[in-house]
């Protein structure tokens, strides 16, 4: 059975969002990041990134990582580029030229997008007030104005990024620029960019995810 390790809290949220999208069976492996812990440590502590246990499973340290009919694998997104052209279906590619065009876009969230919308959500609403820096979280949303035209530009005629349908492709972006949700200008200025992430977060495979993830510790 499909393995999937790390905390909803977490880039591990995409691959589980993802297997509920494909009604897929799995197990679900809570590792929590190590420096949320007072004191990882500690002979109480949850299994976290940096418990022998789990860097047995991978020694980077990082979650999620995932086991797969013997298949190790790091890296949300392209933990679920392989999800998805092994269960196959309509979030899966139809053919080669829409695989290349479903990691393009994965490859696009990871480089152009995530950097900046990470420091987003860190700056104005993830880190504690006293640790947050508005000159930083400005710049994030400058360097992201550009992204967000070329995402809008690629969504205004279908509403989708590949084959005019829901995929894979959209739930890694989405997944991605979630994070930017604190600066609503960025979403006020590239519309279609709005209505998709709504559409995407309005499935009911993505509630499903979020509802699992409200229940874990803060």
């Amino acid at each position: 059975m499909l393995t999937i390790y790390g905390v909803l809290r977490s880039r591990a949220s995409r691959n589980v969002w993802l297997a509920h999208e494909l009604g897929i069976p799995f197990r679900h492996v809570p590792v929590m990041q190590a420096y949320r812990l007072a004191d990882p440590d500690a002979p109480d502590a949850p299994l976290h990134t940096r418990s022998a246990a789990f860097l047995r499973i991978n020694p980077n340290g990082h979650i999620p990582s995932m086991e797969d009919d013997g298949l190790v694998l790091h890296e949300s997104l392209a933990i679920n580029l392989y999800l998805a052209k092994k269960h196959g279906g309509a979030l899966a590619p139809a053919n080669l030229a829409e695989d290349a065009l479903m990691t393009m876009w994965s490859l696009w969230a990871a480089t152009e997008a995530e950097p900046h919308t990470i420091q987003v959500l860190y700056h104005r609403v993830g880190y504690p007030p006293e640790q947050r820096d508005a000159a930083k979280a400005d710049a994030a949303v400058a360097a992201l104005r550009g992204p967000f035209a070329a995402l809008d530009a690629a969504l205004a005629e279908s509403g989708f990024l590949v084959g005019g349908r829901f995929t894979v492709a959209d739930l890694n972006v989405a997944e991605v620029i979630r994070y930017a949700q604190p600066a609503p200008e960025l979403f006020d200025a590239a519309p279609h960019v709005k209505a998709w992430l709504a559409a995407c977060h309005a499935r009911p495979a993505f509630q499903r995810m979020m509802e699992e993830r409200a229940k874990e510790p803060a």
